[in-house]
């Protein structure tokens, strides 16, 4: 049975706010905890809370930028991003907004619409993407060969994430949550997203592991 706070389809708004954050990523079923504090995206935030709580994230296209011949005036961004509803916030002393993000469906951008009161907007289209909201179906993942990966890497970067509490999650939450909290690069978490599916998406991210381990020195030789 639907939750009545489910967000459906149709309720996906084809004029969408969006909030370009290198290296941050948004996926379906993923949360994302944000700290909100430049004024146009309180802004946006503010609006959004009023009018069906949803904002686009996605990355700037700091590569295409590189290659113009003259700096655009905003960032170019990807062509694909996530769209999250806003599912708790909380107002601090010194203004700022914390937001917890849940991921609904990622989005194509159509085309770029006039910025409001500072941040920027896109129409959106979600056909591409549509089974995005079906809840993830669960499929087998060898947690033996992900963890060996995983273990050099959070050390390599200090990471202090408890393996055990991983362990408690469900294999498709376990490789959302991956894709999403560890430190990959920008183009890396890109094609996290861009992945067609979560079996795809895990056998990216397991790749990406290996690689790290392997220049960690916790794994001999790569391996499938």
């Amino acid at each position: 049975m639907r939750s009545p706070i489910q967000t459906r389809y149709e309720d996906l708004p084809e004029e969408l706010p969006i909030f370009p954050l290198s290296g941050a990523l948004l996926l379906p079923w993923g949360r994302l905890p944000l700290n909100i504090f430049e004024p146009r995206y309180l802004n946006m935030t503010l609006d959004a809370l009023g009018a069906g709580r949803i904002i686009g994230m996605i990355q700037p296209d700091y590569d295409r930028d590189s290659k113009a011949a003259a700096p655009p005036a905003e960032p170019s961004v990807y062509s694909i991003g996530c769209a999250g509803r806003i599912a708790s916030f909380e107002e601090t002393e010194d203004g700022r907004l914390l937001i917890m993000l849940k991921g609904l469906c990622r989005f194509s951008i159509v085309s770029e619409l006039e910025g409001r009161k500072g941040y920027r907007r896109v129409k959106a289209s979600y056909d591409a993407f549509k089974p995005d909201l079906e809840v993830l179906a669960n499929f087998e993942v060898n947690r033996e060969r992900l963890f060996e990966r995983l273990r050099p890497y959070l050390e390599a970067h200090a990471m202090p994430l408890s393996v055990d509490v991983l362990k408690g999650l469900s294999d498709s939450s376990l490789v959302t949550s991956l894709c999403m909290i560890c430190p990959f690069d920008p183009r890396e978490k890109q094609a996290l997203l861009e992945a067609p599916t979560l079996k795809a998406r895990y056998d990216i991210v397991l790749a990406l592991l290996q690689i790290a381990a392997f220049e960690a020195g916790g794994i001999d030789t790569p391996r499938q």
